[in-house]
């Protein structure tokens, strides 16, 4: 019996916000893996902003998809058929499998997790990349201490949730920066975080003010624009700031926008530092085992956002830029 494979390919490089006509939809047949190779069924896709970027051409910390080849993505699933000596059948894994049903892999990257230890979607979030972000940015770049102020943007996402709650698991001051009031509820009702700001509807340059009345010791950033600028305002003498992301900025059809008060950094000897998840590479399992005992402990939640259909691919990956996510969002393949 021949089992088909359904993909999303890179199409075209959008301009803006990318349309459904930017990717193709395709199938082909699923091969049975060669020597050294395993076979992966896809049962979740992680869909992340930094994907928009890696539809761009150009120079960047990671090549760029190329038009025609699979959208590449993270994902877990389960080995359906392994000539790999490393994986057998009926492992879960988690890797770069891209947004198809079925993968192949030569193993490189590859990494088996346990559903015992956590539901599988939170591979991809609090014990995925995301989390990993959030973990080394705020503590090898941030550096965050007992009674300092941290403030957070795109608080109510992936890196956001994890980053908040790690710095109150230091002991530092907590506010977050999202949009509505539901995640701004979220964030302080549920995760613990010490104050939210509305971007939608607060004054944002005055909401710092009032809710770090002793400055910005660390800001971790995620969506830069307007909001970077009004923290470099409050930043205190030596602040860090973690650039780890722009969402505000990935579908702009001009330049970027960039930071107007940055002399901020000079009169406060600041530092601004970009953090690429990669380079920690290597230190992946401490950042694991130690959220998972955050988890376990119950000092630690997840939040996963977990859309349904494969098909629905295009549509569900806008839902990071329109701010319609809440925690980490992930697209259901399918069951296992």
């Amino acid at each position: 019996m021949t089992v088909t494979n359904h993909q999303f390919r890179l199409a075209a490089r959008p301009v803006g916000l990318p349309k459904r006509e930017d990717w193709s939809y395709t199938e082909e047949p699923v091969r049975e893996p060669a020597d050294g190779e395993l076979l992966v069924k896809v049962l979740y896709l992680s869909l992340d902003p930094a994907m928009r970027g890696w539809m761009n051409e150009g120079k960047s910390y990671i090549p760029p998809v190329g038009l025609g080849e699979v959208m590449r993505a993270g994902g877990v699933g389960k080995v359906v058929s392994s000539k790999h000596p490393g994986f057998k059948a009926g492992d879960f894994v988690m890797g770069t499998f891209g947004v198809q049903e079925y993968a192949l892999s030569n193993g490189k990257g590859v990494v088996q997790v346990d559903p015992r230890i956590a539901p599988l979607p939170v591979y991809l979030g609090t014990l995925g990349m995301p989390g990993f972000t959030a973990y080394f940015g705020l503590l090898d770049i941030g550096q965050p201490k007992a009674g300092e102020t941290v403030v957070v943007s795109g608080a109510a996402g992936a890196v956001g949730t994890v980053v908040g709650q790690i710095a109150k698991l230091k002991g530092c001051r907590v506010v977050g920066i999202a949009g509505g009031p539901d995640k701004c509820r979220f964030i302080v009702e549920e995760l613990g975080f010490d104050a939210a700001i509305d971007y939608k509807s607060d004054d944002v340059k005055k909401a710092l003010r009032t809710h770090c009345p002793k400055g910005v010791d660390v800001y971790f950033d995620n969506v830069g624009g307007d909001i970077l600028d009004a923290v470099l305002t409050q930043i205190n003498l030596r602040a860090r700031i973690i650039i780890c992301g722009a969402i505000s900025q990935y579908n702009a059809t001009g330049p970027a926008k960039g930071p107007s008060n940055y002399m901020s950094l000079l009169v406060n000897r600041a530092s601004m530092t970009g953090m690429i998840v990669f380079d920690y590479a290597d230190r992946y399992p401490e950042a694991a085992r130690e959220m998972a005992g955050w988890l376990t402990a119950g000092k630690l939640k997840s939040r996963e956002d977990i859309a349904q259909g494969f098909q629905t691919f295009p549509e569900t990956f806008l839902k990071l830029f329109k701010g319609e996510n809440t925690g980490k969002l992930v697209l259901e393949v399918a069951k296992d």
